[in-house]
C-alpha cells in the first residue's frame, strides 16, 4: 500500500528552480507532519523542511531563504519549491510523513544541479 509518492525531480542548472511534489494518502495527509529529506552520495541523509497539518513550517539552515514548503489540502499534496539551486543541492529527495507511532517514507526523486 503506497502512502507517499514524490515527483518533480530532474536536472537543472545552477541558479535554476524545481518544484517537488509529495502526494499522500488522505488519512496520512491530515494527521501527519510531512517533510522533505535528502541524501547525497557520501553524505548522511539530512532534513530539509517540514510542514505540520496546521501549516507551521520548519527549515534547515541550508534551505532557508531558497526553499519553500507548502501544502494543498484539497490535493493531499505537499510541495517543495526550490529556487537558486546549487550543485551541493544535488541529492535524492525523500518525502516523509510522521506522527504518533508512524514513520513513512516515499521512494525518492533525484535532483541534479549541474551545468
Amino acid at each position: 500500500q503506497v502512502q507517499l509518492v514524490e515527483s518533480g525531480g530532474g536536472l537543472v542548472q545552477p541558479g535554476g528552480s524545481l518544484r517537488l511534489s509529495c502526494v499522500a494518502s488522505r488519512r496520512l495527509f491530515i494527521i501527519s507532519v510531512i517533510g522533505w529529506h535528502r541524501h547525497a552520495p557520501g553524505k548522511e541523509r539530512e532534513f530539509v523542511a517540514a510542514i505540520t497539518s496546521g501549516g507551521s513550517t520548519n527549515y534547515a539552515d541550508s534551505a532557508k531563504g531558497r526553499f519553500t514548503i507548502s501544502r494543498d489540502n484539497a490535493k493531499n499534496t505537499v510541495y517543495l519549491q526550490m529556487n537558486s539551486l546549487k550543485p551541493e543541492d544535488t541529492a535524492v529527495y525523500y518525502c516523509r510523513a510522521t506522527g504518533g507511532p508512524w514513520d513513512y517514507w516515499g521512494q525518492g526523486t533525484q535532483v541534479t544541479v549541474s551545468s
